[in-house]
């Protein structure tokens, strides 16, 4: 199959474009704002629409800061400490997702502090907003040509630009099903199915650990970086501790519940 080329540049005003990516980043944080919303009123936590609106804010500062800090740190370090003003690059792409996941830890612990609510009441709620991001963002991955598989002959193998010509996986869609639509559900499910505090935050961090690691199978790993021990990737080696500590938690969580 040909890779669709779709214009990642859906508006142009002059000088001013508007990217299918970032429009992806709009509808997450949209999103976000009305499942936080809901959550608040299902639970009757004690914020406001300004509060909702405040916690968006924070957890869109520790996507972006901690998504590049991340990518920096863990994919690319020696490109930018070669050359500290690349940092600045946004345009030229590199955002870590286990990166964002941190920031967006550390940015509601400093929310939880200031309006003296439960960390793990926001991260609970959080985490049923995540995979909406996620999938949105994988499509957009999707819609830029980026982040492919590796060569393929199964018949719905694409042939991205810049691929060396030769079918691939598209990887991006399977993350975007997996990480996304697949991981929202689940984590609903146990959102609902469990009052037990931390459940849903533990079971995205294991859903989420688990998909990457099987969807880091079929995706190019990075050439700065390639394989570690000829088999697993970077993606690998940070989502494994991810599912690991998250199924764990689940378990303990769900036996003290029962």
């Amino acid at each position: 199959m040909q890779f669709p080329h779709i214009d990642p540049v859906f508006l142009s005003i002059g000088p001013l474009q508007f990217r299918w990516y970032g429009l992806m980043y709009v509808l997450a944080f949209i999103a976000t704002y009305f499942i936080l919303s809901s959550e608040v009123r299902r639970k009757q936590h004690p914020l406001t629409r300004d509060d909702v609106a405040d916690l968006v804010f924070y957890g869109a500062m520790g996507v972006v800061l901690g998504g590049r800090l991340g990518y920096i740190l863990f994919y690319d370090l020696k490109v930018y400490l070669a050359d500290p003003l690349q940092v600045f690059a946004v345009w030229k792409g590199g955002m870590s997702f286990h990166g964002g996941f941190l920031g967006v830890v550390l940015s509601f612990v400093l929310f939880a502090r200031r309006k003296g609510i439960s960390f793990w009441a926001l991260i609970d709620m959080a985490a049923q907003c995540a995979p909406v991001g996620l999938g949105l963002g994988r499509i957009g991955n999707f819609i830029n040509g980026e982040l492919y598989g590796r060569p393929t002959d199964v018949p719905w193998g694409m042939v991205f630009p810049g691929g060396g010509g030769m079918p691939r996986h598209p990887s991006q869609l399977y993350e975007a099903f997996l990480e996304g639509l697949l991981l929202f559900f689940v984590v609903r499910f146990m959102s609902r199915r469990s009052d037990v505090t931390g459940i849903p935050a533990w079971t995205f961090c294991a859903g989420y650990g688990l998909f990457r690691f099987v969807v880091e199978l079929f995706r190019q790993p990075d050439a700065q970086i390639g394989f570690f021990l000829n088999f697993f990737s970077m993606g690998q080696l940070l989502s494994l501790p991810m599912f690991l500590v998250g199924s764990f938690m689940v378990f303990r969580l769900s036996r003290r519940s029962a």
